[in-house]
């Protein structure tokens, strides 16, 4: 049964969702953080989701990656669902097994074995879960790292690089797994702002490669950019979707409004206050 049979409206095509959210509903104890979530993902779209903190962006990514178990709605990848809540049968644990194999997630963390070099990093996955030979999984790594600019760092270790280093080496272990799908979450938050532009201008190239992609920034600008779809958020709830001339452009909702104004007055302070700074 595709989405339109569904009676939820399609986006961008006709074709059945990607990734699909129905009615998904999460709490940490007694404190709701997804709210009846129903969102739609389709082949090589690229959605970027924003909001304040705390209304459930990242939750959204932890879900889909397994990473969090879900109490109530369904969530499919392809078609295969993967997490159910408590009153859904449960899924079929060997597609679980396979479809989890087609989501790449990066994180805020770089989260490399520091013991490790950036090619055994990125070679390590693809041996164990894969059963890639060590020759091909080390030429699958180089090609990656040459792909996010860091053919010369392979041997080096992660504690050698720089953040926005360490973040591209981040996002090439990640797709060493051959991913249907990238979940980002908050890849830039941790870096120095002159090294933002290095990891999205390879987050820019996926997207231009027909990588689907979710991604939770604060990054107003890729999100102009890149995006095909802009999801809002806010108290754990879908406020606004829509293209990104839509949201930005005109956003219908009031939150919606309201967020991007304190968000667009924060950046002009934060500028003047550079401005006027001591030299």
């Amino acid at each position: 049964m595709n989405a339109a049979t569904q009676g939820i409206p399609m986006t961008n095509t006709e074709t059945a969702p990607f990734v699909a959210m129905r009615g998904v509903e999460k709490s940490f104890g007694s404190t709701p953080v997804l709210r009846g979530i129903d969102l739609n993902v389709t082949k090589g779209e690229v959605v970027v989701v924003i909001g304040p903190s705390g209304s459930g962006k990242s939750t959204i990514l932890r879900c889909i990656a397994l990473l969090e178990p879900i109490q109530q709605g369904t969530i499919t990848v392809d078609g295969t669902t993967i997490s159910a809540g408590t009153q859904a049968p449960p899924p079929d644990r060997a597609a679980v097994r396979q479809i989890r194999q087609e989501i790449g997630m990066v994180f805020q963390a770089f989260n490399l074995f520091p013991h490790l070099t950036v090619l055994q990093n990125i070679t390590l996955a693809p041996r164990l879960v894969r059963n890639l030979s060590a020759t091909e999984a080390e030429a699958l790594a180089r090609t990656l790292l040459d792909q996010v600019g860091l053919a010369d760092k392979a041997d080096q270790y992660p504690a050698r690089l720089s953040g926005g280093q360490q973040q591209r080496a981040a996002i090439a272990r990640a797709l060493a797994m051959k991913p249907q799908v990238m979940l980002f979450d908050e890849v830039t938050s941790a870096l120095d702002p002159e090294l933002v532009g290095e990891v999205l201008r390879v987050m820019r190239q996926l997207a231009d490669e027909g990588m689907t992609m979710v991604s939770v920034t604060h990054e107003m600008g890729f999100a102009r950019d890149v995006a095909d779809r802009v999801v809002f958020m806010d108290h754990g709830r879908v406020v606004e979707e829509g293209t990104p001339d839509e949201v930005f452009g005109a956003p219908k909702e009031k939150r919606t409004q309201d967020f991007l104004r304190q968000l667009t007055e924060r950046e002009l302070g934060t500028g003047n206050r550079r401005r006027h700074a001591p030299a």
